[in-house]
């Protein structure tokens, strides 16, 4: 596990990355990992409070959040519980390694992967590896689910953003957001447009919790490291989707560069370029051309 790394971008909330390291693979063969985890980079978190721990999403393998495990034990964790941030594959992986912890998902995640589970774990959802055994929600919740942990308040939020059933871990007396999926530097994945204006409209819903910064599963190592991005990551993934909604049935539309997308969002500060995301752009543009021409 050399490629993964431990950042602190705030007192007790950890970050464990991997990827964005030229060269380095999961596997040598075709995966899921390297292509949507690791040639992107991708992090797990972990709010400790004494001898316990909050995990949002247990990464890419089992053999991930083992490390994850070991470093937090190494800190004097010995309680664990998990949070998922939404059903993808990338974020679940690795919870077989703490076992008997309680793992908290929202009732869409809970339900997508109880029915995805027989493929997910045959590894034949995604194509290989498999994630077996797939570790099931122990408690599930709907809308909101508010709680203390370590003297601060925890609330964990359900959205529609990049996928129906996201998670966001809000810490409002630090301003923090741990956003999951739902912003990602330098675009999002967009695998579902006809949701476009509702990711839209809870887009806006996030930005009024008033996030100071925020902190992606999918990001760029440099700025987690140093405390996450401000709220124009927000208007970064807003403006992005608008692009891909007025432009996707345009046939022009594939010859314009993916950086000149992005160009006045790079330029504020509010995402950084990693040329890895001209494949997801490449591949949001065909879902979303296909939308926009079947009438969406």
């Amino acid at each position: 596990m050399d490629t993964l790394r431990v950042f602190e971008p705030f007192p007790n909330l950890f970050a464990f990355y991997d990827g964005r390291v030229p060269g380095h693979r999961f596997l040598p063969q075709d995966n899921w990992v390297d292509a949507g985890a690791i040639s992107l980079g991708i992090a797990s978190y972990a709010l400790v409070s004494g001898t316990r721990a909050l995990v949002y999403d247990t990464h890419v393998s089992v053999a991930h959040a083992q490390a994850i495990r070991a470093d937090l034990e190494r800190r004097g964790v010995r309680e664990f519980t998990v949070i998922y941030s939404h059903w993808h594959l990338d974020h679940v992986a690795g919870t077989a390694a703490f076992t008997g912890a309680e793992v908290i998902a929202n009732a869409r995640t809970a339900a997508h992967l109880a029915r995805l589970r027989p493929a997910i774990e045959a590894g034949t959802l995604e194509g290989p590896p498999a994630i077996a055994p797939l570790v099931l929600p122990t408690q599930v919740f709907s809308g909101a689910l508010s709680f203390e942990f370590g003297g601060e308040r925890v609330e964990l939020i359900e959205a529609n953003i990049h996928s129906d059933d996201a998670t966001l871990l809000w810490l409002p007396e630090r301003g923090v957001l741990l956003a999951g999926d739902t912003v990602e530097d330098t675009v999002t994945f967009a695998d579902t447009p006809e949701d476009f204006a509702v990711h839209l409209t809870e887009l806006d819903r996030v930005a009024g919790l008033g996030a100071r910064h925020i902190l992606p599963n999918h990001g760029a190592p440099e700025r987690i490291a140093a405390g996450g991005y401000g709220p124009g990551l927000i208007g970064a993934t807003q403006r992005y989707i608008r692009w891909l909604t007025d432009n996707a049935a345009d046939p022009a539309a594939a010859e314009v560069p993916l950086a000149s997308i992005v160009a006045a969002d790079i330029a504020a500060g509010d995402l950084v370029w990693w040329g890895e995301y001209e494949a997801v752009h490449d591949h949001n543009l065909g879902r979303a051309r296909d939308w926009r021409l079947s009438g969406g």
